[in-house]
């Protein structure tokens, strides 16, 4: 779904007659001529987003080490993406819109002390099901 709606974000913002952006700022970062600062952090953060997606697609051929390298830039594509918004949008000082921000940087902040305080599994090393722990259980006596 993030794709879909962030896949409607570029297409419209490129055929948008106001910024005449054209398809090179939507891919190579610090191109445009209109607010080269913020439409570069998006176009950073999507690329970011983008090498997840495709690591998540090949993580059978990198194997899992790579797989989990590269997803470790969710926590750099985030918060660019919302800087990004900041900087460029139309509406960013407006009640609503702030509110909206700061709440979601609230909730990831609250999300991630969760996961730092709480200290969590790795979900690549647990078995899947029932008959798998059995089998792990019986490879480690």
């Amino acid at each position: 779904m993030t794709l879909v709606f962030l896949g409607l974000h570029i297409v419209t913002a490129v055929v948008d007659p106001f910024t005449h952006l054209g398809w090179l700022a939507a891919v190579v970062p610090f191109s445009s001529y209109y607010r080269t600062f913020w439409l570069g952090l998006g176009t950073i953060a999507f690329e970011l987003l983008l090498a997840i997606v495709v690591t998540s697609l090949a993580r059978g051929l990198i194997g899992r080490v790579a797989w989990r390298m590269v997803h470790w830039l969710t926590y750099a594509s985030w918060p660019v993406a919302v800087i990004h918004g900041i900087g460029t949008g139309t509406d960013t000082l407006s009640s609503w819109l702030l509110v909206l921000t700061v709440a979601c940087v609230a909730a990831v902040v609250a999300a991630i002390g969760f996961r730092v305080t709480a200290g969590s599994r790795d979900p690549l090393n647990e078995p899947r099901t029932a008959f798998q722990a059995a089998v792990q259980r019986r490879e480690t006596r």
